[in-house]
């Protein structure tokens, strides 16, 4: 089998050795280059000397986002400005922006690893790319962009916004793969429906989703409403962008591309790695970036690594697709709760729309309340009142069985959950925590 790199079929003992490698170098790097680093490590009483193979890993401290701010805006970058090309940030709504940058050999791997992406759902040189995710200080649009470019392929710039422009635009400019988070895929069906176009009026093959956790659910519906494969494409700034894993065209995990990040799976309590195969927190370590090289990145995202070997032929570990994030999830009544889970449950329900809000509140006796809002169809939504009572004890019922814990199901009439152009606000909470 072709892929687009042959570093995507690479032996066990040539990925050990690549690994250590590029380890042994960005620990130097970074002990060299970044003052944060040379004390982090002076602290946890080890040296890059001490640093021999990937099997050492485990001596080094972790980062935290929390590092990134604390050393906003250019405190951890490892290349001086004359070097940097391209600066990227975070939203920065949880207080100080994390600032990312990039050198000229940055964003030649970062591209080379998003075309590795495309080409893993199918696309060539023939294709045209429709971007809608969002340009600017997100790594998403950019990203992709240039990861097209790359490739051979043709990218339509579009970002997000305009829906009824993105479907004529589709329709017109003869778009074979959509790019943009789960939830904006959504609504653009929604729109398209809208608009009396068929997905027979649409090109599409295929479609790249991420930015967000999605359900399996979720992408059965993409996948009727489009007539697409909707694959799975893994990122966060912090470590490069979109591209850091993806999914094949197998649909059963993402392979992290492990010769430029090391992934861990640990306890997020103590810090420790949990056993293989089960679930815990990522942590990544990047092994080729120049401009600001991560050392053990704590991402937050929930997931566990799958140890059976790929039927696509590609030998990179896969992770399970997420399953929330540690800053995500919800303790309702000492409960661990993850947004997961509940949209798991609501998309197996027949006549109820992929669209649905959490709302946490604290009632006066001081107990955690959980209400779940879940848009029905149209049908569905004039029928009598007791069809919908059955449909709201059913969702009920199941999210209790699933969590644990009571709730309140309300359904909602179609369109009244607010879209989202990017990712979707899922979870509302008035709780004065």
């Amino acid at each position: 089998m072709m892929f687009y790199s042959a570093e995507e079929s690479i032996s066990a003992d040539e990925l050990k050795k690549l690994q250590s490698e590029r380890l042994i170098k960005t620990v130097k790097r970074v002990y060299e280059n970044v003052p944060f680093y040379k004390k982090k490590f002076r602290e946890a009483g080890v040296e890059p000397g001490d640093i021999k193979s990937v099997d050492d890993l485990h001596r080094l401290p972790f980062t935290t986002k929390q590092d990134l701010r604390d050393n906003y805006p250019y405190g951890l970058f490892a290349a001086p400005m004359k070097d940097i090309v391209r600066i990227h940030a975070s939203s920065g709504t949880t207080g100080k922006m994390t600032v990312v940058c990039y050198t000229k050999n940055d964003i030649e791997m970062w591209s080379g690893l998003i075309a590795r992406c495309l080409s893993m759902a199918g696309a060539t040189h023939d294709d045209i790319i429709h971007n809608c995710y969002g340009y600017g200080l997100f790594t998403g649009g950019l990203g992709i962009h240039y990861g097209v470019e790359k490739l051979g392929a043709t990218v339509i710039p579009v970002s997000g916004g305009n829906s009824q422009r993105q479907i004529k635009i589709m329709q017109d400019f003869g778009s074979t793969i959509l790019t943009c988070t789960p939830s904006y895929a959504l609504n653009l069906a929604e729109t398209m429906r809208e608009m009396g176009v068929g997905k027979g009026d649409i090109k599409l093959k295929a479609g790249l989703f991420g930015a967000e956790p999605w359900s399996e659910n979720m992408r059965r519906d993409i996948e009727k409403l489009w007539g697409i494969d909707a694959l799975d494409i893994y990122g966060l700034s912090e470590i490069m962008g979109p591209g850091v894993a993806n999914e094949c065209l197998e649909k059963n995990g993402l392979h992290v591309f492990e010769d430029h990040f090391i992934p861990e799976i640990i306890n997020s309590e103590t810090g420790k790695a949990v056993a293989p195969g089960e679930r815990g927190e990522l942590v990544f370590t990047t092994i080729t970036k120049e401009g600001i090289p991560l050392i053990r990145y704590r991402t937050k995202d929930i997931t566990r690594i799958i140890p059976e070997k790929c039927k696509c032929g590609r030998t990179f570990t896969r992770i399970e697709r997420l399953s929330g994030r540690t800053d995500d999830m919800l303790i309702i009544r000492g409960v661990n709760v993850f947004p997961s889970e509940i949209e798991k449950v609501i998309m197996s329900v027949e006549g109820v729309e992929p669209h649905y809000q959490i709302v946490v509140d604290r009632a006066e006796h001081g107990l955690d309340t959980l209400e779940v809002l879940v848009e029905v169809n149209d049908k569905i939504f004039s029928d009598e009142i007791k069809n919908l009572e059955s449909i709201e004890k059913k969702i009920k019922k199941e999210i209790n069985s699933v969590l644990g814990i009571g709730v309140t199901v309300k359904l909602v009439e179609p369109g009244s959950i607010p879209r989202s152009e990017g990712k979707a606000k899922r979870i509302i909470d008035k709780r004065k925590i």
